[in-house]
């Protein structure tokens, strides 16, 4: 079975996450899960990250985007990953690089 370019984009995120040692999860969302959530969850030297994965063109949809502010307003970091940033994600946990412009994408 082929992937899908959003899990090709999830794939490239989890691989930099393994290499960095980060505790991750994929959320369930159906059923007993809350819709919405980012795709993957992320708990690196202490702090918080919701990671939304999109493909280059699609953009969060309402429900996700309230979840993406809720987190924000919670003090952690919730950002779309797309083709453009998903190779930066030790810079992006790390609080460091050009990635400032995709936390407000949506």
């Amino acid at each position: 079975m082929a992937s899908t370019p959003e899990k090709k984009v999830k794939l490239r995120v989890v691989a930099q996450l393994k290499k960095l040692g980060a505790y991750y999860f994929y959320p369930v969302t159906g059923g007993f899960g809350a819709s919405g959530v980012p795709d993957i969850i992320v708990c690196y030297k202490g702090k918080f990250f919701g990671l939304e994965c999109k493909t280059i063109g699609n953009k969060p949809t309402p429900l996700q985007l309230l979840n993406i502010n809720n987190i924000r307003i919670a003090g952690g970091t919730a950002l779309v990953i797309n083709e453009n940033n998903m190779d930066q994600i030790e810079s992006i946990l790390n609080g460091e690089g050009p990635h400032g412009q995709f936390q407000n994408q949506g």
